[in-house]
């Protein structure tokens, strides 16, 4: 882990705040650095990988508006084969391997509950080497994961060395 501080974390939040917002202004509202240091930061930040800058699309503007999580049980030789196929189709929007009791998780977005329920059948459930589906629909997302932040205990604990 590179050597990240309190500054490196208010660019971070600033910028999911607003992705386009510029150095200038996250200078001004972060305090303390220099517009040039921002951009320096903004730069080593994304080259090292800690972040990028992106759009992020919110599938209800497009009438996407429900949101299914679905976990799937698949024969084991089969899990990374069957998790590239989920991961190349459109309605889904994160896919990801597990250890426990279901094999692949994947989240979903839909029109209607009716749609939901064909992919899972007719798409899914057709995968090779799916065995079974468990779908819970998801009325409300407190919080995702484009909103997560650098916890400050990261900080905290480089403070006290």
């Amino acid at each position: 882990m590179s050597n990240y501080d309190k500054h490196d974390s208010a660019i971070v939040n600033l910028l999911m705040e607003d992705g386009r917002m510029s150095a200038a202004e996250i200078a001004q509202r972060s305090g303390g650095i220099s517009e040039r240091a921002v951009r320096y930061r903004i730069k080593r930040l994304t080259t090292e990988g800690l972040m990028r800058v992106s759009a992020i699309v919110n599938p209800k503007a497009l009438g996407y508006s429900l949101v299914a999580d679905i976990w799937l049980e698949v024969e084991t030789s089969q899990i990374m084969d069957a998790a590239r196929k989920l991961a190349e189709l459109e309605n889904i929007s994160y896919v990801a391997c597990s250890i426990g009791e279901r094999d692949v998780s994947v989240q979903v977005v839909g029109h209607s509950a009716d749609e939901i329920y064909d992919f899972v059948t007719n798409v899914i459930g057709k995968i090779p080497g799916v065995r079974k589906t468990v779908t819970s629909i998801v009325p409300l997302i407190l919080k995702d994961v484009y909103q997560w932040r650098i916890p400050a205990s990261v900080f905290s604990e480089k403070e006290k060395r």
